[in-house]
């Protein structure tokens, strides 16, 4: 299942979608085709073989930052902030969900003991000091 988080300040922005546990048989998209991270939930039958391929190179002109989380171990309350830096929701992430943000703001908080997650962002990517922008309010 997919859900999706929308901007208080303009509801046809998506700011966040989680990716959690399914049923579903196939591919499911959760970022739209314009987004600079792409992210799926596909659900592949015993035996089935994607073809071998290389992508091609490609020149893509991108703006900002967006990231994704698999929670790997453990449970994560991430809080999430609208364009205006305003919190939108709170949200509890558990082993096999899959946070991305396409914009606004986060902040994660380690709910249990020896929690471990896998980031993914586009690059490249300089440190925080040149990518993130605090959240003061």
């Amino acid at each position: 299942m997919i859900t999706e988080f929308r901007s208080v300040v303009d509801t046809s922005v998506i700011l966040a979608s989680v990716i959690n546990h399914s049923e579903e048989i196939g591919r499911i998209d959760a970022s739209s085709t314009e987004e600079i991270l792409q992210a799926s939930a596909i659900t592949l039958p015993k035996d089935k073989t994607i073809k071998p391929h290389i992508h091609k190179l490609q020149t893509r002109h991108t703006r900002g930052t967006q990231e994704a989380w698999v929670v790997i171990k453990g449970l994560l309350l991430v809080t999430l902030f609208d364009t205006d830096e305003k919190v939108v929701t709170t949200i509890p992430l558990i082993e096999g969900d899959c946070f991305v943000l396409y914009r606004g703001g986060h902040t994660f908080q380690v709910m249990s003991d020896d929690a471990k997650i896998f980031e993914i962002k586009n690059g490249p990517y300089y440190g925080a000091e040149f990518d993130a922008q605090p959240i003061t309010n």
